[in-house]
């Protein structure tokens, strides 16, 4: 059985073609980071609309490295929620256009599901029962999950998500949109212990995060309390010590949630997914937490770290169950 999948629930444009077996054939991913980088953020509507445009371009990329055509393809899959609606509306309509104009049956799948099935693809075996953690641009989350698709949100971001500081945050350190690499950069000639920023929640047993104050501290910072620019040019050094303070930060604050999710769930497995996975020091970071309390860690390829649709093989899970989505399948751009 050959799947072909869609991905638009942000900036992404992606597609990827799969088998029931889990082999991926292909996996492309077009990004709109120049669309935005002047605004220092995604805005929807063009996101919307560039997907309008790269979708067809980059599901025939797909095909062709694949090695396939059209016609081949046995299942569509589309990621269909959450994310921004504009976008995912966009992915939602094509892959419904594909599916009844081929005549072939439709799955719908969770975005933030898919994050924590590319650990599943990374291991190439089950990984359940695990404590599931999806950090990125729009997500900041905990999860109880027993199996493939059942996952139960037991912690979550009161503010923003870390993928979202570290974008803010490196634009106030002039690193342009998206600046999560090149503040991971920066921060490599700094000292992280430089700063004493906030950790919030660290020594609390909720499991809920919060970046909004670590984020007014930087700012400070940088511009002191009454300024939110400063008139002189931020010295070198400075910048790098206050992109190393921040990242440390960050990276405390999720592990240490990390560590306590596991604690109390009592499971021995952390799956972790989305765009921050791809830092190298929240990795590292992962790795020796996970190493000095004796969990098993699994973290997805670069590849399957950032948006893209190969994570979609989750639908193959439901295809082995007999969901399918109808003609009536939505966008929704929030957790169902």
């Amino acid at each position: 059985m050959l799947f072909l999948a869609i991905e638009t629930s942000c900036d992404e444009t992606a597609a990827a073609v799969f088998r029931e077996d889990g082999e991926v054939l292909s996996n492309v991913v077009t990004s709109q980071n120049e669309l935005h980088e002047r605004f220092t953020g995604v805005v929807p509507e063009i996101a919307a609309r560039a997907h309008l445009r790269n979708l067809l371009p980059v599901v025939s990329q797909a095909l062709e490295k694949a090695g396939v055509i059209l016609a081949d393809i046995d299942i569509f899959a589309v990621h269909n929620q959450p994310g921004l609606v504009g976008a995912l509306l966009m992915g939602v309509t094509a892959a419904k256009t594909l599916a009844l104009t081929c005549g072939k049956p439709l799955i719908a799948v969770n975005h933030i599901a898919s994050h924590i099935y590319a650990c599943r693809m990374a291991a190439n075996r089950d990984i359940w029962p695990c404590v599931g953690m999806v950090v990125s641009g729009g997500h900041s989350s905990l999860f109880d999950c027993t199996d493939p698709l059942t996952m139960r949100l037991v912690g979550a971001t009161r503010d923003d998500a870390a993928g979202e500081a570290f974008d803010k945050i490196a634009v106030l350190l002039g690193l342009g949109f998206p600046g999560g690499p090149a503040l991971e950069k920066l921060a490599r000639t700094g000292d992280p212990k430089a700063y004493a920023f906030p950790r919030a929640f660290i020594h609390e047993d909720r499991l809920e995060f919060s970046f909004s104050g670590l984020k007014t501290a930087v700012l400070y910072s940088l511009h002191g309390k009454n300024r939110t620019s400063s008139p002189d040019p931020i010295p070198d050094s400075v910048r790098a010590n206050v992109a190393a303070s921040f990242q440390a930060a960050v990276v405390d604050v999720l592990v240490s949630k990390a560590r306590q999710a596991l604690r109390q769930s009592g499971y021995t497995r952390l799956a972790v997914g989305g765009g921050v996975t791809a830092n190298e020091t929240f990795r590292r970071a992962l790795e020796a937490m996970c190493r000095a309390e004796g969990y098993e860690l699994w973290i997805p390829p670069m590849a399957l770290c950032t948006d893209n649709a190969a994570m979609a093989a989750l639908a193959i899970e439901k295809w082995k169950r007999g969901e399918f989505a109808g003609d009536d399948l939505d966008a929704l751009p929030g957790w169902e």
